[in-house]
Parts: structure tokens; sequence; C-alpha cells
């Protein structure tokens, strides 16, 4: 199954390297301290004299701090496609004849039509994620402050997803559904 959030496993490996980085640091800190490790005497100076660096140094550390910038730019970057990858699906029954294919963002957009009809929701957005035999519906509908989330998710199972899964010709599709509250206050005259 596609995953729902992608930069769940880059950020727990990311974070898993920066613990342990930080781990050995403390380690060697605490070891050279305790003169558990004898790198370094405790009377010798830490910079071998006074001058300054070779110019090829500052130049490569400026050139690591920049590439160590770009990479904590990406990941930053990785945590807004919050969005699973969708596909175009095929649906081929004679490859002589040709062949249907249907966007991801295109098969649910009358889902998402029908779902901002339901009372009480302010907007809805969703992606359909992974290949044809198994993909994954993430949903996230915008409730207004009168609204039921219970009311919307029953009406969800009782007549969206049947009717998409029939559309699609689909067995199951696992679906989640996030529910975030308005904070306008939307006045309907009837």
């Amino acid at each position: 199954m596609t995953s729902l959030n992608r930069p769940a496993r880059l950020n727990r490996t990311l974070l898993a390297l920066c613990g342990l980085v930080l781990l050995a640091a403390g380690a060697f800190t605490l070891g050279t301290h305790f003169r558990l490790l004898t790198v370094l005497a405790p009377d010798s100076p830490l910079v071998p004299g006074t001058a300054s660096p070779p110019t090829w140094a500052l130049y490569a550390a400026a050139a690591a701090g920049i590439v160590v910038a770009l990479l904590a730019l990406r990941w930053l970057l990785a945590q807004l496609a919050h969005r699973p990858k969708t596909t175009t699906w095929r649906f081929e029954q004679n490859p002589d004849t040709g062949r249907t294919e249907l966007g991801a963002s295109t098969a649910i957009a009358p889902l998402l039509a029908e779902v901002e009809t339901y009372p009480g929701v302010h907007s809805a957005r969703g992606t359909l994620a992974g290949q044809q035999d198994n993909p994954t519906l993430a949903l996230v509908v915008t409730v207004e402050q009168d609204g039921d989330p219970t009311h919307i998710r029953h009406r969800l199972d009782t007549d969206g997803l049947p009717r998409l899964r029939q559309a699609l010709d689909l067995e199951a599709l696992p679906t989640t559904v996030e529910f975030r509250f308005s904070t306008k206050t939307v006045s309907r005259i009837q």
C-alpha cells in the first residue's frame, strides 16, 4: 500500500541519524572529559596556533555550510509534500481497439463535489493514490462549526464511497478521512 505520509520515512531516518551523531558526540565528549579516551592531552592547545587557516579551508567550510543548508531546505520542502503520489489509471479491454486513461484527480472529482453538498461541510479535498490494483483514498473534509462529523462520515460510508467504488470497479478502497473545523462562520440564506 502506498504510504499516505511520504515524508514520514525521511523524517524518521534523518532524526535517527541526527540522534546517533549527537549520542556519539556526547559519548566522545564525556569519554574525553573523564579521560577514558586519551585523544587529547589535558594541557595541549585545542588548535595548533593562532595563524589564520588557509583560504581553501574557508572555501571548503563555506561549501559544506551551503550543502548542509540545501539539505535542510530540501527536508523542509519535503514536509510540505504530504499528499500521496497519484497515478493515471489505464483501462484496457482489448489493446487493438484502444484504451481509456483516467487521472486520479478526475476520478474523485465527483465524490468531492458530492461531499461538499453534505450538510455542515465547508469544503472537501482528496487524493486517490496508489496503483489501480491497490488504491488508497485520503480525504480532508473541512466542517463548519455546526457540522456533525459523525453524520458526514456515515453519509460517506453509505452514499459517496460505495458509488466511487462502483464507478472505479473496486471491491475495496481503503480510505482515511481527516476532519478539520472551519474558523469562519458561514451564514446561508434559504
